[in-house]
């Protein structure tokens, strides 16, 4: 008897694994579609610098405007999930995603173009955001380190190909073709209706006023590193204020104060916010240095980033094992040594050979790679089931703030270094990362230290 119960035991586990992967691999493919939708309009950054005659800071918010959205709505989409079934955020995502694809591909002036790229975050961030909820929800911690390096290599995938697939659209065709790509996002559409698992609508409220302090808040301080207007600035600030007295008087606020009381999870944010602020500068900087130090066209310069966002794909499986199997602080432990280890090649070698920084780029994407898996996993399992939602989602927006914050902040100091030679500004730049690297590697040994105490 008990033979047989084990056997229907170990059937029912088979197919819920199988259940798992063909999602996981769905989400994965919708993951890779997002993230090259990022990775090709930084290759595109000098043809729509050229076309629309902007200056770099203006440019970047093409980028660093995207990444605030993105990293807002994703945490939206979380929170929501917490009382309105994924499935049903995931379609309005994917709906407003393809719909604003289509309005970027007719786009003409700058803040059209800007406007298409606002509206594809709020869409783009659903996938992001509900995967973290999803895997954490669904899927048992024994095989979520999996799930998320799988999720996280189709990430590097589209950080791979995207610079391919977008400089060779942008030399033969033109950059407003990108947003053609994205909108294949709408064919996904029917198979998450049949594979998401079916949830019930709880009873809740949303924190609007919350959301859009929280929003404020964030694009106020990233304008004022842009424009270095002080008006923004003190805008932001009294958004920050306002929004730290709400949500300590909310009953159900956007972002939940018991979350900011636990330090160990405040440490793994920094963490994440330094692994996707070097990241998404790198990204930003890369097809620029490519550009003006080598004269390198589009299509070029995507085959030169092509090589480290593949070798981070398939890295990244292997990750995920190595998470499962020895914990995620080791994994943390060599994100970190690899990242510092290529803002410090960055500084002192990429003006040497566009092949110093298509090998150098291999040490941040797999070092990236690492951080984010690892990172996100270490916070589903440090959080209770009541915080997850809330928590993963509050983890992606301060890791996309991050990336804003980078692209922005690197942006703002090649325009104040005009006057000086351009392999001098970059290195001012990256040891600049290096110093965060430093400081972010300081904070995990103090994590480590915490956790071993609270055994």
């Amino acid at each position: 008897m008990k033979t047989m119960e084990n056997i229907s035991s170990s059937v029912t586990l088979i197919k819920q694994e199988k259940g798992e992967n063909k999602i996981i691999f769905l989400w994965s493919f919708t993951v890779w579609l997002v993230v090259m939708n990022t990775t090709m309009f930084n290759v595109a950054l000098p043809s729509v610098l050229t076309d629309l005659s902007l200056s770099s800071s203006t440019a970047s918010w093409i980028v660093s405007g995207y990444s605030i959205v993105f990293a807002i709505s994703t945490l939206t989409y979380s929170r929501l999930s917490d009382f309105i079934p994924i499935g049903r955020l995931l379609m309005i995502g994917l709906t407003l995603l393809s719909i604003s694809s289509i309005i970027g591909l007719f786009a003409q002036p700058f803040y059209l173009l800007l406007a298409a790229r606002v509206l594809q975050a709020a869409g783009a961030g659903a996938v992001p955001g509900l995967a973290m909820v999803l895997a954490g929800r669904y899927i048992p911690i024994s095989r979520r380190g999996r799930a998320m390096s799988f999720i996280a290599s189709a990430a590097s995938l589209g950080f791979g190909l995207g610079p391919v697939i977008g400089g060779a659209i942008t030399q033969y065709f033109g950059w407003h073709y990108l947003f053609a790509v994205t909108g294949l996002v709408i064919f996904l559409v029917p198979l998450f209706k049949k594979w998401i698992p079916a949830e019930e609508v709880k009873k809740g409220r949303f924190d609007y006023f919350g959301a859009v302090l929280t929003g404020v808040a964030v694009t106020g301080f990233l304008l004022f590193l842009t424009s270095f207007s002080f008006l923004f600035l003190f805008g932001s600030l009294i958004s920050f204020v306002l929004l730290w007295r709400h949500i300590h008087s909310a009953e159900r606020p956007f972002i939940q104060p018991v979350l900011l009381k636990n330090k160990r999870y405040m440490m793994l944010l920094f963490v994440g916010f330094t692994a996707f602020m070097t990241h998404f500068s790198t990204l930003f900087l890369m097809p620029i240095m490519l550009s003006v130090l080598f004269g390198l066209e589009p299509a070029k310069i995507g085959i030169i980033i092509f090589p480290g966002a593949i070798f981070s794909a398939f890295a990244a499986p292997i990750i995920g094992r190595f998470i499962d199997r020895l914990g995620n602080n080791p994994l943390i432990l060599f994100g970190h040594v690899s990242l510092l280890l290529a803002t410090f090649l960055f500084a002192f070698l990429s003006s040497l050979s566009p092949y110093v920084i298509l090998i150098t780029y291999l040490f941040v994407s797999v070092g990236f790679s690492a951080l984010n898996s690892s990172v996100a996993n270490e916070i589903s399992r440090i959080l209770v089931k009541d915080e997850m939602g809330a928590g993963l989602g509050m983890a992606q927006l301060i890791q996309f703030f991050g990336g804003a914050f980078g692209v922005a902040l690197a942006g703002l100091l090649l325009v104040w270094q005009e006057s000086i030679l351009p392999t001098f500004a970059y290195r001012n730049i990256y040891l600049g990362l290096t110093t965060f690297i430093v400081i972010s590697f300081t904070i995990f040994l103090f994590y480590v230290r915490s956790s071993q105490l609270n055994k």
